[in-house]
């Protein structure tokens, strides 16, 4: 049963692929046309080329087998190009489909305000900026929004592929809310932030199938480059058959189109579409919306990273790690105190000190008739009052002082124990049963595992890292060094962000910062890259650059290394093929001149077999190379963090000397093999 399971999705998986590869060839085609060609100068020179080559042979200009033979080398090399820029389209369309289908027949319940009954059903289509819906249960949002009223349980899986539901609650940072995604519980009121056609879904539909994209200034200035080189080697061309009429050289157009070919850089011509849609493809496969390609290659040059500790560096829940007792107090007796103050606690905090005196030995008995005292942000001590008069209770150190009418100098025990808590970056809660100090309990607002490893490699690629936090200098400092930043800003305001950013930028540096928060905005819109929580209010994400559809603050580093991949990947692909050139110029030049001039036969390092054989061998070598390395181009060069001195020795010795290297043997054994076909 299991293998003709198997082998169903195995020919499901050939089909989707033979699909796949039919629409890419089909839309390589399409491209063919005029208003296609137009957009990339590279190859419709050589298309043009092509038709120049097709015509000169049907008029006798060459021999027809040869004639035919260039046509067609020239006609695949046009081809292969096309099919790269549409292997990367069709990669986006499928991320498209999917997405299509996730906002299908949406419709939804408007009403007036958040205690209507009586909501009104109409199409996601009408729906208005500002807009109130009721979202229920068992449905799915209609539009992009915040949360207004309610908080509720939702799957986005059919947006960020995450299957785990997450939490949206009304005024907090993390109200905001995708259409197109499912509540599961409760009930919720949303306030519509994008109308129809602008939404989260419409923006990736369109990144995707490559409708929005928009050049990058290194894509544009390479363009520009590409374009001069194309340019200066079309005038040299054109003015050979002149220089050759003077010594008595007569050289065919199909030989003049031939050296043309193999003198511009068409490799790199006809990769680049390719590479530009490849790195917004990977940007959006780690379910990050860049509003622009331009935000992810700028994350690429960042050299400043300036991070939230709550939720980035750390979970954000702190949790009990430890107990410690003053002289004359059991452990157990400390344990059990602090577990009664917290058997009603329902915050992460008070869980988390059950957990560990269960985890430690304690049993749990609820007392009867007990009243628990929840924690009040104006007092800071929470605990309970036993039926036979006993007050238990845990807070700050200072609120239990005032709480048990207690004086600081009596304490100096206890003010180590607070002192040496906080010193590791963890808050301490200190115990108190009636009148009696009993210890403290050590909170800890755990590290992120891996997170140093990030730190270190951001490191390694010449990156600064910026811990911002509202704590005190004492905790910051313990905390800073835990996890391995480069520096700290302590208790820090929302506008300290925005100077720390001035200041770095100032001196030069691109800076990069994460948040979800209204507060955030100021510092993301003045981010070199603001990547803005998409569980965030909508002004953060309206001023950040990207945002991030799991609402990881940690994707910023994956960020840096997708803009990074697309830098070393087009400069890689780029000097492998200007350093293809240089040799195809020793295939190509002493086989149109060396009949006229036989010192050109110096140069015919390779000894190829004759000038028909070199110059179909320097062009099949330069068709061929195309599909050869769209794969490198749609996934992208591997990265490994170093400096810059560093990646530029590798990629020079790897595509630079390769690429100079490949085509003399390539040439070289294409050679070997027509040469005995041209003879017949």
């Amino acid at each position: 049963m299991n293998h003709s399971k198997q082998s169903i999705e195995a020919q499901q998986n050939t089909l989707s692929s033979t699909l796949f590869q039919a629409e890419a060839w089909r839309n390589a085609c399409i491209k063919l046309l005029p208003q296609h060609m137009i957009k990339n100068p590279v190859m419709a020179i050589v298309w043009l080329g092509t038709i120049i080559t097709l015509v000169s042979t049907l008029l006798g200009k060459a021999n027809l087998v040869f004639g035919l033979s260039v046509t067609f080398i020239l006609f695949i090399t046009v081809l292969f190009a096309n099919y790269a820029e549409a292997v990367a389209e069709a990669k986006g369309r499928g991320q498209a489909l999917s997405l299509r289908q996730a906002r299908q027949n949406l419709t939804a319940r408007r009403i007036q305000h958040k205690d209507d009954v009586n909501g009104v059903q109409i199409s996601a289509t009408e729906l208005k900026m500002s807009d109130l819906i009721e979202v229920r249960a068992g449905e799915l949002i209609p539009a992009d929004g915040e949360i207004v009223y309610g908080f509720a349980t939702i799957n986005e899986a059919a947006v960020t592929g995450e299957s785990a539901p997450v939490l949206r609650e009304a005024g907090t940072d993390k109200s905001g809310v995708i259409g197109g995604t499912k509540v599961l519980t409760d009930r919720i009121v949303v306030q519509v932030t994008a109308e129809a056609g602008n939404s989260f879904l419409d923006r990736m539909i369109a990144l995707v199938e490559g409708s929005n994209r928009q050049k990058t200034p290194n894509e544009i200035a390479l363009g520009i480059l590409l374009t001069v080189m194309t340019v200066t080697f079309i005038v040299v061309v054109v003015s050979l058959p002149f220089i050759g009429h003077f010594l008595n050289i007569e050289i065919s157009p199909i030989l003049l189109v031939a050296l043309l070919v193999c003198l511009i850089p068409t490799t790199i011509g006809g990769l680049l579409p390719a590479i530009g849609i490849a790195g917004m493809n990977r940007a959006l496969k780690a379910n990050v919306i860049a509003k622009s390609g331009k935000a992810v290659e700028v994350a690429g040059d960042v050299d400043v990273l300036l991070l939230d500790k709550t939720g980035t560096i750390t979970y954000g829940d702190r949790q009990a790690t430890a107990f410690y007792p003053l002289a004359g107090v059991t452990e157990s007796e400390l344990r059990q105190a602090a577990m009664l103050t917290s058997l009603a606690d329902p915050t992460p905090e008070g869980k988390s000190v059950v957990a560990l005196a269960k985890e430690l030995g304690e049993r749990i008995v609820d007392p009867d008739q007990a009243e628990f005292i929840a924690f009040n942000a104006s007092t800071r001590i929470s605990g309970v009052n036993l039926p036979d008069g006993h007050q238990v209770r845990k807070g700050a150190f200072d609120a239990i002082l005032k709480f048990t009418l207690q004086n600081l100098e009596n304490h100096s025990e206890l003010k180590a124990r607070v002192e040496q808590v906080a010193s590791k970056g963890a808050t301490p809660l200190v115990v108190v049963k009636d009148q009696n100090l009993l210890g403290v309990i050590e909170l800890s607002d755990v590290i992120k595992p891996g997170i140093k490893e990030k730190f270190a490699r951001l490191r390694e690629m010449g990156i600064k890292t910026v811990m911002v936090t509202g704590d005190n200098p004492l905790t910051a400092a313990a905390i800073a060094a835990e996890a391995g930043v480069d520096d700290y800003i302590a208790e820090a305001r929302p506008e300290d962000k925005l100077n720390c950013i001035r200041v770095a930028q100032n001196k030069g540096h691109l800076v990069a910062m994460v948040g979800d928060g209204t507060n955030d905005a100021p510092a993301l819109a003045q981010a070199d890259i603001g990547l803005a929580m998409n569980s965030g209010t909508q002004a953060a994400k309206e001023a950040g650059n990207m945002v991030d559809l799991d609402s990881d603050p940690t994707k910023l580093l994956a960020v840096v290394e997708i803009g990074k991949q697309q830098l070393i990947t087009r400069g890689a692909l780029t000097t492998f093929s200007l350093a293809n050139d240089v040799s195809k110029y020793f295939a190509i030049l002493p086989a149109l001149f060396v009949a006229a001039i036989p010192q050109m036969s110096v140069l015919n390092v390779m000894q190829l077999g004759s000038s028909e054989s070199a110059i179909l061998s320097a062009l099949i070598f330069n068709a061929m190379i195309i599909p050869l390395l769209i794969p490198i181009a749609l996934r992208g060069v591997k990265f490994k963090p170093s400096t810059s001195t560093q990646l530029l020795r590798r990629n020079m010795l790897i595509y630079g000397v390769g690429g100079v290297l490949l085509p003399f043997v390539a040439i070289k054994v294409i050679d070997l093999m027509i040469s005995p076909l041209l003879s017949l």
